[in-house]
């Protein structure tokens, strides 16, 4: 088995074709084709389905291929430090889930640093790919939250993953929403109050779950929902159509505005109040970069 056939592989994950894997690669298509069945009788495992349509990944595919991308991601992380790429801009990224306050601390730690010399990352991403990007060194921190519902599931990610939680704040449900809203001068807002309104919730994929969801209480069923892949969508549609979510309230009027506002979430008998736990993930025993430590720092300094 050789850092060639996993880069091989990795690129056929990707592109979800032999063809255009062998053209990003330049490489034949019968050269790569024999290539992934000498890995695939070395490993005793098929990894890829072929059909007319282009490959399917396989369960134990999918194993191998995460184990891969770590495996060659660690050497693309030492092939830029020691080989002839050592010269180059040095990156950090970082991938969260629809965090305000972790754009703001991002360009906190940015201001640190000259972008002459480094080449910065972030990614307000789905919960599964901020693990999974932590996970395969895409990204060197991550952002995400526990509470009583999702815990068990999201720590056994983690594990499989071989990351580690830190936590940086707790913090109670929030009901957040545009300050023109019919609710906005209330102070505190019940789920019963909030039925006749759109809940926005940011969608995780095919593989989602409600353990996986960004918003807390997750596990209510609510009558109007509408999915969103971005902060900006969510803002507007709050002011358009009083939309709201329910969140951590740590917002950054700098990037979001004043023209929103967090109220209170008021739990009853069947809908208790819920709290979370946000923190960043690592690699388990990894010695982290002096920029992911400049920016755990300025993400504490901003929640503090």
């Amino acid at each position: 088995m050789t850092l060639q056939q996993l880069h091989y592989a990795l690129m056929i994950a990707r592109e979800g074709s032999m063809n255009k894997a062998a053209e990003k690669l330049y490489i034949s298509q019968p050269n790569l084709t024999n290539a992934i069945k000498q890995l695939e009788e070395e490993t005793g495992i098929t990894i890829f389905e072929r059909s007319n349509k282009g490959v399917t990944i396989t369960e134990e595919g999918n194993e191998f291929l995460f184990n891969a991308r770590q495996i060659y991601s660690q050497y693309e992380m030492l092939e830029e430090k020691y080989g002839k790429k050592k010269d180059a801009k040095k990156r950090f990224a970082v991938s969260c889930q629809h965090y305000s306050f972790a754009t703001k601390a991002f360009v906190q730690m940015v201001r640190h640093y000259d972008t002459l010399y480094y080449e910065f990352a972030i990614r307000e991403t789905k919960t599964l790919d901020v693990i999974r990007d932590v996970a395969e060194a895409r990204s060197e921190v991550g952002i995400l939250y526990l509470s009583n519902y999702n815990r068990k599931y999201i720590e056994k990610l983690l594990k499989n993953g071989n990351l580690e939680f830190s936590p940086l704040v707790s913090v109670n449900a929030m009901v957040y929403l545009y300050k023109d809203h019919p609710l906005a001068k209330e102070s505190s807002i019940t789920l019963k109050q909030l039925q006749d309104y759109p809940c926005l919730i940011f969608e995780q994929g095919s593989e989602s779950l409600g353990y996986l969801a960004e918003e807390i209480l997750t596990e209510n069923i609510y009558d109007r929902v509408i999915h969103t892949t971005d902060r900006a969508t969510n803002l507007n549609l709050m002011r358009s159509i009083n939309a709201y979510t329910l969140c951590s309230g740590i917002i950054s009027e700098e990037l979001n505005g004043g023209d929103y506002i967090a109220v209170p979430y008021e739990a009853d008998e069947d809908n208790p109040n819920a709290s979370m736990e946000i923190g960043y993930i690592t690699r388990k025993n990894a010695i982290l970069s002096k920029i992911a430590k400049t920016y755990i720092q300025e993400l504490k300094n901003y929640l503090a």
